[in-house]
């Protein structure tokens, strides 16, 4: 008779090992769901998204890097903290917005990667307004091919 000692069996299958979630993986969700509120125009200052602009024409440049840009994490074993920065559309109430995108990323967070979300900050660096569209779309006409 072998006798199997040291060797602990048992337990659910689910429970068996460790799961590690990069702080990329929280970033892009937490991007995503600051994106899908209402009134946040785009992630992170108007230089950074110019410079992401430009990274994504280039060939062979990263595609994720957008879905980050204007975020930063700290993901630990059980906690998350978010910091953000986000435009927001003219004429929505920035305090309702801000109000949403921490529920909203909350929300994701704690439900695709387990972690409990104890900060959402944010930082609204700028407003995009009506009459900007039309000069970016000059802009974007201008540009030699």
């Amino acid at each position: 008779m072998t006798e199997n000692t040291g060797v602990k069996r048992g337990g659910a299958p689910g429970s068996r090992g460790r799961t590690t979630i990069a702080d990329v993986v929280v970033a892009k969700i937490a991007g995503m769901a600051a994106r899908d509120v209402r009134g946040v125009h785009a992630l992170g200052s108007g230089s950074a998204r110019a410079m992401g602009t430009m990274r994504e024409r280039m060939p062979g440049a990263g595609s994720g890097r957008s879905a980050t840009r204007g975020v930063s994490v700290e993901v630990g074993e059980l906690q998350a903290a978010v910091d953000l920065e986000i435009v927001v559309d003219y004429g929505v109430p920035i305090t309702d917005v801000a109000r949403e995108v921490r529920e909203n990323v909350v929300s994701a967070v704690e439900r695709m990667a387990g972690r409990e979300v104890v900060e959402v900050n944010i930082t609204v660096s700028d407003v995009k307004l009506p009459d900007e569209e039309e000069e970016e779309e000059e802009e974007e006409g201008q540009r030699v091919q």
